[in-house]
């Protein structure tokens, strides 16, 4: 059928965001783990000396930036669609990001999953985690051409 009712694409969409939201409880990952993963994570950041002022110099109210954050990651992880934002335009006006503020970006978040996820959702969180690293800092340079 190469035509589908609007009722019948919302339904289609639910039941795959439903079936993805099993797939991800499966592993451990849920709301829960979604905001203790935000929070540790933050926590750890602004605790450290490389990220730290980095991060302090762009965000002023930690609240809005961390329900924004736990939007990003349940609409990535749980398919909730609730997120809207621009992350590339957002991260590219910040100081020039290097690939050692990303790599250390990583390790950081690594090691927080290390600590609040078990190992099936740390494998994949950390997975769709690298990708957009990856992406996020080929957009930025991108956007960063653009400008010159």
């Amino acid at each position: 059928m190469l035509y589908m009712s609007f009722s019948e694409a919302r339904e289609s969409i639910l039941n795959e965001r439903l079936k993805r939201r099993r797939e991800m409880a499966a592993i451990g990952v849920d709301e829960t783990l979604i905001e203790r993963m935000v929070d540790t994570f933050y926590d750890r950041v602004r605790a450290d000396d490389h990220l730290g002022p980095i991060f302090s110099a762009t965000i002023r109210d930690w609240p809005p930036h961390l329900a924004q954050m736990k939007r990003f990651w349940r609409s990535i992880l749980l398919t909730t669609g609730e997120f809207h934002g621009s992350p590339v335009a957002r991260h590219a006006a910040l100081q020039p990001l290097t690939r050692s503020d990303f790599d250390h970006w990583l390790s950081l978040f690594a090691a927080t999953l290390d600590d609040v996820a078990t190992p099936p959702a740390r494998d994949h969180i950390l997975t769709r985690a690298r990708s957009i690293a990856a992406s996020l800092s080929q957009g930025i340079a991108r956007a960063r051409l653009q400008e010159n």
